[in-house]
């Protein structure tokens, strides 16, 4: 290969799904998946495919359905895990499995409680396996960058022994600093004997904000892989964020002189549709996909941007996907013109999904005057996320005001039957949830409640994220209307349906005595 070209993993759909709260079903991932291999990443990791049979069939499913990106499965160091991989990757046209053990003295005392020679003779052992069985294989040292420099050199020179392409070198805790990551990268590929034989990648967490930087620094001294995730997302602070990777490497081409087959044109279209399933809002100063990103309110900057818009922009809002179409819609238009207006945003919807989602555009034009493209966005991504839901919304009168008390009468679908309460509640939202528990009966605590505009005046659209807890499980849902309450209805019933897919995942009963690498992952 190319020795400048930077392959791209992309791990949303694993470690990204192990953000509390960012449960995805089958349908989800198969949506982002298919969305992944249209922005040109490399490698998708699909899951974690003996962590329950939900992840499996997700993993399986998302190999028959990729034809041209590698379909990856993670194991840990565990004969039961490494097949359980090669059996959900099969149908791929390209696969990899991925094998992970920790190699830190504190890990492989606390966690592992093994050895050190005992944790080498694990590297060879799932290498050579997961070798015999794919072709393409993997190895990550967990909490690498806490490890010792000679007991890491000789697991990763056994680890390409035993078969390993890849080698990953993973900041597990989001520990290390742009300079030290470098340095490590550069010491292993220079004193590993056979480095030359796999490929170096970079994994790194954000906990100290570092990780698109010590990335970087991992390329630049010499890792040809960047492991990453839409938006950032991951446990805890999250994993590097693969659209800031990418268009750090394409803006500073000049200073890192390296390429990806990453389109980026679909980048923003990526970041909306991986924020619209988990539930995870972007942050309005996000770089390069936040709302104000290419937004300029000081005088000395706006007249700037009239002049030349180089004086205050490193790239354009067309390079990551973000378009100003003259097709402008209103109350008197077409599903002709509303289809080809979606197409232009990257939307293809099937006839029934089309159907509704015209509906409530056409409801939405005759309540408000100005359709924004990021309107139909919301409107889009709210209904795709109900088109599979078991439960559904259908309509919600609330009375409201400072006399009391506040009462809201709803009509939800509940795996296609119909269902009517009214309820009371401290507030109008309150009395909405209210309704809502009786309807659907649940000990879920409500965790967050959070409410933006998605464009600018009193007619905006209302974009609600809820968060619900319970039994240790966490979920986020979303929902958008210009009625705030309608869209908190929306986005409460959306968070109870992922809810019932967290309740489906729960990992089997055997998975304590599968134990050669401890715990889940978390690299």
């Amino acid at each position: 290969m190319d020795k400048n070209r930077i392959i791209i993993f992309d791990t949303t759909l694993r470690d990204g799904e192990q953000s509390p709260g960012a449960a995805m079903n089958l349908e989800e991932k198969l949506r982002i998946a298919g969305l992944l291999e249209e922005l040109g990443v490399d490698v998708i990791e699909a899951g974690f495919p003996i962590s329950s049979p939900g992840d499996f069939q997700a993993v399986n499913e998302v190999a028959k359905k990729i034809k041209k990106s590698t379909v990856c499965g993670l194991a840990r160091a565990a004969k039961a895990d490494i097949e359980r991989v090669a059996e959900a990757i099969k149908p791929a046209a390209q696969k990899r499995i991925h094998v992970f053990i920790s190699t830190s003295p504190l890990h492989m005392k606390f966690k592992l409680q093994k050895e050190p020679e005992q944790v080498l003779q694990a590297v060879w052992d799932a290498v050579s396996f997961a070798r015999s069985l794919c072709d393409d294989v993997e190895w990550s040292a967990e909490d690498a960058v806490r490890s010792e420099h000679d007991f890491l050199c000789r697991c990763i020179e056994m680890a390409i022994k035993a078969g390993a392409r890849t080698v990953n070198i993973p900041d597990t805790v989001g520990y290390t600093t742009p300079d030290e990551y470098g340095a490590l990268l550069r010491m292993l590929i220079e004193r590993v004997p056979n480095s030359g034989k796999a490929i170096f990648s970079t994994h790194c967490h954000n906990d100290l904000g570092l990780a698109v930087a010590n990335s970087l620094a991992g390329v630049i001294n010499g890792a040809r892989q960047v492991e990453c995730t839409i938006n950032g997302l991951g446990e805890r602070a999250g994993n590097a964020a693969l659209e800031e990777v990418v268009m750090a490497l394409k803006v500073r081409h000049d200073r890192m002189p390296f390429t990806t087959g990453i389109k980026t044109e679909n980048i923003t279209r990526a970041s909306r549709l991986v924020s619209q399933i988990t539930g995870f809002v972007v942050q309005p100063n996000k770089a390069i996909v936040g709302a104000n990103a290419f937004a300029h309110e000081s005088g000395v900057h706006q007249d700037g941007m009239i002049k030349n818009r180089m004086t205050y922009e490193i790239m354009t809002p067309e390079s990551v996907g973000l378009t100003h179409s003259s097709l402008k819609l209103g109350k008197l238009s077409g599903r002709n013109a509303f289809r080809t207006k979606l197409k232009e945003l990257g939307y293809e919807l099937g006839d029934n999904a089309l159907e509704e989602a015209f509906r409530r555009f056409k409801d939405l034009a005759d309540r408000k005057r100005d359709i924004f493209d990021d309107d139909l966005i919301a409107l889009v991504d709210d209904e795709m996320a109900t088109v599979q839901a078991r439960i559904k919304f259908v309509s919600l009168e609330v009375y409201a005001g400072s006399k009391g008390p506040q009462k809201a009468t709803m009509e939800v679908e509940v795996d296609g039957k119909l269902k009517k309460v009214t309820a009371t509640g401290n507030g109008p939202v309150d009395a909405t949830f209210n309704a809502i528990k009786q309807i659907i009966p649940h000990e879920a605590t409500l965790q967050l409640y959070q409410v933006h505009a998605v464009t600018h005046g009193t007619d905006a659209q209302a974009e609600v994220t809820v968060r619900l807890e319970e039994h240790g499980r966490t979920v986020n849902g979303q929902g958008a209307d210009p009625d705030t309450l309608v869209a908190s209805a929306r986005a409460y019933l959306h968070a109870l349906t992922k809810l019932l897919v967290k309740r489906e995942k729960k990992a089997p009963d055997d998975m304590t005595l599968i134990s050669s690498s401890g715990g889940q992952a978390a690299e």
